[in-house]
């Protein structure tokens, strides 16, 4: 770390702490050269990561977009806040852990298929009613049929 009032790369820590909201270490240093003291903060680098629409637009990945999605899936449903946040969270861990600048939309539109066919069949056909762009009956009975033929529990 250089010195902002000499420049000089020779400094040492003399205290550090988590900041205020917790996403930085705040460290006050000391240079030992001109022997001024000043503050740095550490943070973490976060990857951002770009989401390849249909149409080969890339957009930031949205946290609240897919939040908004599922919660749309799961309106007037037995789901629970807490369990749409664990959702969001399992397909947010594994598109960082996957994946390192660029994720296909197809990609976190089966993530969220799968998870939400275990959590609540309907909001898993409302989702992919809008996802796959269900043209009419036949596409919500294609949907159905592999649910359907599953013994119930499953």
């Amino acid at each position: 770390m250089r010195c902002p009032y000499c420049r000089s790369d020779n400094d040492r820590v003399i205290d550090s702490r988590a900041s205020e909201d917790s996403l930085a270490i705040r460290r006050r240093r000391e240079c030992l050269d001109c022997r001024r003291r000043y503050t740095t903060y550490e943070r973490i680098e976060e990857r951002p990561i770009k989401v390849i629409k249909k149409d080969g637009v890339r957009v930031p990945f949205d946290r609240e977009k897919l939040k908004s999605g599922i919660e749309k899936a799961c309106w007037k449903r037995p789901v629970g806040d807490a369990q749409i946040e664990a959702l969001i969270g399992d397909i947010e861990n594994d598109v960082l852990s996957n994946f390192d600048a660029e994720v296909d939309s197809r990609y976190l539109g089966e993530q969220v298929m799968a998870r939400l066919k275990q959590l609540d069949q309907v909001a898993f056909v409302r989702f992919a009613s809008v996802y796959r762009q269900f043209k009419d009956v036949r596409d919500f009975v294609d949907e159905l049929e592999p649910m359907l033929k599953q013994p119930p529990g499953k």
